[in-house]
């Protein structure tokens, strides 16, 4: 049974972070093979479980000395059924990786989770296809699509969904759609060009509103995830009521494009201090940010940059 489906906590108030860019660290630190970009292939092996557990326990270390609470995202990203049938994983095996990573995380929880430090387990959806490229599905199509992973979240431990790095509004639509359906609350994180608008040209405010319009403003919450925060900080208009949906930022740590991204072989991982004083700057004109953490490049330095710089100093166990 979920902990939190019911009231997530980071709603409420306080500072929650969340894990760095889980693929991209198993792959240029660990010199792990994910085929596809797909972590959740880690499950199906002790040895990769046991690594994924190391991955994820990097973070909650940070989150216990600094004293905040966490949002687990499952290693799913890829686990949809498109991917999945590139895997070689029939619709039943997908399922059950999908329920494996919230079994894994619901261990964790039980291992670190205090009063003080509640930890929100949620249940990773990435896009259909790429997520650097605009997907092609309508709303209807995205919600029968995505419905088949939230289902399986639904009948586990998992208190909510995040569709993270999408390009398209109208698989935002389905996305959150599928979730109220499911009786699950959802994060939708969109992901911007050097622009600071989507792959297809439309801008995050035109995202957000006509996602909440089309769903009666089902998300919980809104997210940006994959993209620098030179690349995103001039579309925000910190007095309307359409960034006030914003709770999160997981941002890269590379200003290069998205394009430059996909043809590098070598990981920019940046420079932590100044990737932690940007996400300070970003908390002092949306102070309604409660989701903090990192995605392509960023690891276990750039999540404790962010809470040195970001948390007051009496937050801070000794």
């Amino acid at each position: 049974m979920s902990k939190y489906r019911d009231r997530l906590p980071q709603l409420s108030g306080g500072t929650f972070i969340t894990d760095g860019g889980m693929e991209t660290t198993l792959i240029f630190h660990e010199g792990m093979e994910l085929p596809h970009f797909a972590s959740f292939v880690l499950l199906a092996s002790p040895e990769g479980r046991r690594k994924l557990k190391e991955y994820y326990r990097r973070y909650l270390d940070i989150a216990r000395q600094h004293g905040t609470g966490f949002v687990l995202d499952t290693a799913t990203w890829r686990a949809n059924a498109d991917w999945g049938n590139r895997l070689g994983y029939s619709p039943q095996a997908l399922k059950a990786a999908n329920e494996d990573a919230v079994e894994l995380l619901a261990g964790l929880r039980g291992e670190y989770e205090r009063p003080q430090m509640p930890i929100v387990l949620s249940g990773a959806i990435g896009p259909r296809g790429d997520g650097y490229k605009a997907g092609a599905m309508n709303a209807s199509e995205a919600e029968d699509y995505h419905g088949e992973q939230i289902a399986a979240f639904a009948g586990t431990e998992a208190d909510m969904v995040t569709a993270l790095t999408l390009t398209n509004i109208d698989e935002a639509i389905g996305v959150a759609r599928a979730a109220k359906a499911h009786g699950m609350p959802s994060a939708i994180s969109f992901t911007v060009e050097t622009d600071g608008r989507l792959v297809t040209g439309r801008s995050i405010q035109d995202a957000i509103e006509t996602t909440d319009t089309a769903t009666g403003a089902a998300p919980a919450y809104y997210m940006i995830n994959c993209a620098h925060p030179i690349h995103f900080e001039a579309a925000l208009d910190h007095d309307s009521g359409w960034v006030k949906r914003i709770y999160g930022i997981r941002a890269n740590a590379s200003m290069m494009s998205h394009a430059e991204l996909d043809d590098s072989e070598t990981l920019d991982a940046g420079d932590p201090i100044d990737f932690g004083n940007r996400y300070r700057r970003l908390l002092s004109s949306m102070p309604q940010l409660r989701v903090l953490g990192g995605c392509c490049g960023t690891d276990h330095r750039h999540v404790t940059a962010i809470c040195e710089a970001c948390l007051p100093p009496q937050a801070v166990s000794a």
